[in-house]
C-alpha cells in the first residue's frame, strides 16, 4: 500500500511564523549580542506569560548567572507591568519578592514619595524655628 503524499504548503504554512521574527531581529541587530538576547527573552516571556502578567506583578521571574560575580534577574515590575531585566532596565528589589521595580519606576515613585513629603511639610506650616538664645553671658553694666 502506497503512502499519501504530503504537500510542500502545509510545511510553508507550519513554519510561518518564523518570517515574523525576522523584523524582530532586525531591530536588534546593532545592539550588542547579549544585550539583543536578553531582549529576545523578555519577549518571549511576555509571549508566554500574556494574560498572567498581571497576576505576577512585581515578582521575580528567574535568575541567571552571567559569571561568577555578576547575577542577572528577569522580573515583571509592579508598576509598570514590562518584563525586565536588572542589567538593562535596572531593579529596586523589595525584600517580600511583592513589589519588585525598574529602574525608571523606582525613581518615578521616589521623586512623588518626595513630593508628597514636601507637600505635607508645607501643608503643617512647615518646620517650627524658634530664634536661637545666644548662649554667651551679657556683660554687666558697670
Amino acid at each position: 500500500m502506497g503512502r499519501a503524499r504530503k504537500s510542500k504548503a502545509s510545511k510553508r504554512d507550519k513554519y510561518a511564523s518564523f518570517g515574523d521574527m525576522g523584523d524582530e531581529a532586525d531591530e536588534d541587530a546593532d545592539l550588542p549580542k547579549d544585550e539583543a538576547g536578553r531582549r529576545k527573552i523578555k519577549r518571549q516571556y511576555g509571549e508566554l506569560l500574556g494574560i498572567r502578567i498581571e497576576k505576577l506583578r512585581g515578582r521575580i521571574l528567574n535568575r541567571e548567572r552571567i559569571n561568577k560575580t555578576i547575577e542577572g534577574i528577569y522580573f515583571i515590575c509592579a508598576s509598570c507591568l514590562k518584563v525586565c531585566h536588572s542589567l538593562d532596565d535596572g531593579l529596586s528589589e523589595d525584600p517580600a519578592n511583592q513589589n519588585n521595580l525598574c529602574g525608571a519606576c523606582a525613581k518615578a515613585q521616589a521623586a512623588a514619595n518626595s513630593a508628597a513629603a514636601a507637600a505635607a511639610v508645607k501643608e503643617s506650616g512647615g518646620p517650627s524655628r524658634r530664634p536661637a538664645r545666644s548662649t554667651r553671658k551679657r556683660a554687666a553694666a558697670s
